[in-house]
């Protein structure tokens, strides 16, 4: 989709092109572009290239590095860098806790956390996933009981993505087991992995990767002024983050990307006529979903992501997953042993990440349809 843009924004968009496709090295784009995973190091240089021209984190505050951009702006930068397959801001520090911090932390948190949370020097990870808890996030166990200025943590969380290479982790505890409702006596903590007592221990998935991890906590002794915002009330900031990171899993761009992709191969192959019609489609659904993506963007307020955030999410996850579908079927059985494969297999997962699409569909029923 290419929108009719007006000059100022046309500018926008070559700026952004030029910087993407200039500024950010070549070795890691290709890496992205051809879907191979990135090391640390790779994630680390990348962001802090973007950070130091202020197009790490542009939604953030303007005095905690963000940009005075218009929806449409966000969009093309968005747009923009995954076209040029330059690595997104890392999600757990540009689009989870950073926002967090800066709309419901102290001044003390601000300052203490949020330049080096869009920098980088400090790698995030999420604690928010916990085994027997499925998707009802309400369900958690892992219990944070004050005990003077400190909260003494134990319990584990699970699938923490990219969880070695954390140097701090954003949780949610429960601070009052005793509270008339699960969704209430939550708390939004911050800790240091490097704590006594912290456990990461990485899970192999089926595709031979060890991109998720469990975290285990054990009497771990929290410093009280790591609380962000009101205790009990993260069941709150979790909402807010949550909304944040579907709007992040749609990857339009990356799929329009993937999708091109597809379609060279099919032509190469001479057999694009067979595989013409699902990609008509896909290409059709895709431009619908940016649309909404667009829709999304302009009716959110503050920050804060408009409810249909969970479209987004539901139909980004399918797309992502039709669109591998279709790179697997390109290569025949030889995708068995090929990239295709892991890719294929990795991304059966989002349609569970950021609330499974059975979570989704309820939040549709009951914040925009009324039922």
């Amino acid at each position: 989709m290419r929108l009719q843009l007006s000059p100022e924004d046309q500018k926008f968009r070559e700026e952004m092109r030029e910087f993407f496709t200039t500024q950010v090295p070549e070795r890691i784009r290709n890496k992205v572009l051809a879907r191979q995973e990135l090391s640390k190091e790779e994630f680390v240089e990348s962001q802090q290239i973007l950070n130091a021209a202020g197009l790490a984190v542009p939604g953030w505050p303007v005095e905690w590095g963000g940009q005075d951009w218009s929806q449409l702006q966000r969009h093309i930068w968005h747009e923009e860098m995954q076209l040029a397959g330059v690595p997104q801001p890392l999600p757990f520090n540009a689009g989870m806790v950073g926002p967090v911090i800066a709309a419901f932390g102290s001044q003390e948190l601000k300052e203490r956390f949020l330049a080096k949370t869009a920098n980088i020097d400090i790698w995030w990870s999420q604690g928010f996933s916990e085994p027997d808890a499925g998707s009802d996030l309400a369900g958690l166990r892992t219990t944070a009981i004050r005990e003077g200025d400190e909260y003494i943590v134990n319990g584990q969380k699970t699938w923490t993505t990219l969880g070695q290479y954390g140097d701090w982790i954003f949780m949610l505890v429960r601070t009052d087991p005793k509270a008339a409702k699960k969704q209430e006596g939550i708390s939004f903590l911050l800790i240091d992995m490097t704590t006594p007592g912290v456990t990461v221990r990485p899970i192999e998935l089926i595709d031979g990767g060890f991109e998720v991890n469990e975290v285990f906590f054990e009497n771990v002794r929290v410093p009280a002024e790591n609380l962000v915002g009101e205790e009990n009330k993260g069941w709150t900031y979790a909402k807010f983050l949550l909304g944040n990171e579907r709007v992040g899993i749609a990857q339009v761009g990356a799929s329009q990307r993937h999708l091109a992709t597809a379609k060279s191969i099919a032509k190469e192959r001479g057999v694009l006529d067979r595989y013409a019609a699902r990609i008509v489609t896909l290409e059709n659904e895709l431009l619908a979903l940016e649309t909404t993506a667009l829709r999304v963007a302009a009716h959110s307020d503050g920050g804060r992501p408009h409810p249909a955030s969970s479209v987004l999410k539901i139909k980004g996850s399918q797309l992502t997953q039709a669109v591998s579908e279709l790179l697997m079927d390109l290569e025949g059985p030889t995708a068995l042993t090929s990239h295709d494969s892991r890719v294929f297999l990795n991304n059966r997962k989002v349609s569970i990440y950021g609330g499974s699409n059975e979570v989704q569909r309820t939040i549709i029923a009951g914040t925009i349809l009324g039922l």
